[in-house]
């Protein structure tokens, strides 16, 4: 328990530094589509005005719940809101050791299921698992909005790799951190 305890807690981190590498300053502006200043100001008010007395929540513009609204769907343009109604500073030091603790409360789910899953396995096999587990969960979580809700593929694509260059950081702390079966078995 000791050892997974450990590993949550190294896993954890590598998949947080990975995440801050894909997501920081340096890397994060890739993916993301920028509106000049003014056009983002206007953007911002009219998300204030129309979308702020609603309160903080995911929308689909225009909704499909009605008539009209699937009418205005079908002729576009559409847009999945993530609306916030209070601001935060965009390096958000709080959100940062929240992510950092999610990071290691998955990673210890993950060092779990791999601990009960592949300690019977060598080194390879055990990153193979991990790999592959990666590539399916972060196919369907990730490219679920572009084939799902048409959206465009860039920012997911990036966010695919992101994702699973995290899980294979964590998962290889944990391929490490499992004891490993006896030479002659592996």
């Amino acid at each position: 328990m000791r050892r997974l305890m450990l590993g949550s807690l190294v896993g954890g981190l590598a998949m947080w530094v990975v995440g801050f590498i894909f997501w920081g300053p340096l890397l994060g502006w890739i993916p993301l589509s920028v509106l000049p200043d003014a056009n983002a100001a206007i953007v911002q008010a009219a998300l204030k005005a129309n979308i702020g007395p609603s309160g903080s929540g995911v929308y689909a513009i225009p909704s499909t719940a009605t008539t009209a609204g699937s009418v205005l769907h079908a002729n576009g343009p559409v847009a999945m809101v993530h609306f916030t109604n209070s601001g935060f500073p965009g390096m958000d030091t709080f959100a940062l050791l929240w992510g950092l603790m999610l990071a290691v409360a998955c990673a210890f789910v993950a060092g779990l299921a791999l601990r009960m899953v592949a300690a019977d396995m060598g080194f390879g096999a055990r990153m193979r698992l991990v790999a592959l587990f990666a590539v399916a969960v972060a196919g369907y979580t990730d490219f679920g909005q572009p084939v799902f809700n048409h959206a465009p593929w860039g920012y997911f694509i990036y966010r695919f790799v992101a994702d699973v260059v995290s899980w294979i950081a964590a998962g290889a702390v944990f391929a490490l951190f499992i004891p490993l079966p006896p030479l002659e078995d592996v």
